[in-house]
């Protein structure tokens, strides 16, 4: 299992479209994914529970992943956060 922590920095967070983007690519692996802010986690794979964070631009949240790509899938994720979701 590893993590890293990474801040958002598009202008409208991660809502909608960029949560959909986000989950989409977090689907693309086979191990599990995990957001966390402050003091909840959620299922990175899961659009209900990544919008239920609030994530807003400048926030900063812990990726974490488990299982065989699980450095792939951090670095794809982290990734796709620096890009700013293509906006």
């Amino acid at each position: 299992m590893i993590s890293r922590e990474v801040t958002i920095t598009n202008t409208i967070g991660l809502h909608a479209r960029p949560a959909t983007f986000f989950i989409q690519k977090a689907n693309a692996y086979k191990c599990s994914v995990w957001v966390e802010k402050e003091d909840r986690k959620v299922n990175a794979k899961s659009l209900l529970g990544v919008l239920s964070l609030g994530i807003a631009q400048g926030m900063t949240i812990k990726l974490i992943a488990d299982g065989s790509d699980e450095t792939e899938a951090l670095d794809g994720l982290e990734a796709l956060i620096h890009t700013g979701f293509q906006e």
